[in-house]
């Protein structure tokens, strides 16, 4: 993640008066692998993705996907609440475009009016939600009601339980 969207963040959230705490480590790897050795539960990260919904043969929609770190995004849930044709998880470089993030690495926010955010209502039962960035050497530990707050995502039931 460039230092413009991690000052992007931290302005944002000193702004809303959020409670947050920044985490040093190293980069290790992915969410579910690198939420144990941290020390927090799986489930109490955000797990974020960029999703491309195409709408017929002419309209692209990207979406911001964002479920506890213990559960998958449900594809077919997102197509339907689009009305979509197809869903497929964003390619690199336009996650990275929309998200201002390296893919592996991003934020549970939006900063982009291209990509729209969609929450999975389990969010709500984690009182800290944690921001792992796998891929680099800082995670962020917020609090879950400052980030509802702050994001104002759009909730819906995008989730299904990991295999």
């Amino acid at each position: 993640m460039e230092n413009t969207t991690y000052d992007k963040l931290i302005t944002l959230l000193d702004e809303h008066g959020a409670s947050y705490r920044l985490i040093d480590h190293p980069a290790e790897g992915r969410t579910d692998i690198v939420s144990p050795m941290r020390g927090n539960e799986v489930g109490h990260a955000a797990k974020c993705m960029v999703l491309m919904v195409k709408l017929g043969k002419k309209v692209t929609r990207y979406v911001l996907a964002v479920v506890p770190g213990d559960r998958k995004v449900d594809l077919a849930a997102v197509r339907s609440l689009l009305d979509g044709t197809y869903i497929s998880f964003a390619n690199a470089e336009a996650a990275e475009r929309l998200s201002g993030c390296v893919a592996g690495t991003i934020l549970p926010f939006s900063f982009d009016p291209a990509l729209q955010l969609i929450v999975d209502p389990a969010i709500r039962d984690i009182e800290e939600l944690y921001f792992n960035a796998a891929r680099l050497d800082r995670s962020l530990a917020l609090r879950t009601a400052d980030y509802l707050a702050i994001a104002q995502p759009r909730f819906e039931r995008i989730s299904q339980a990991a295999d």
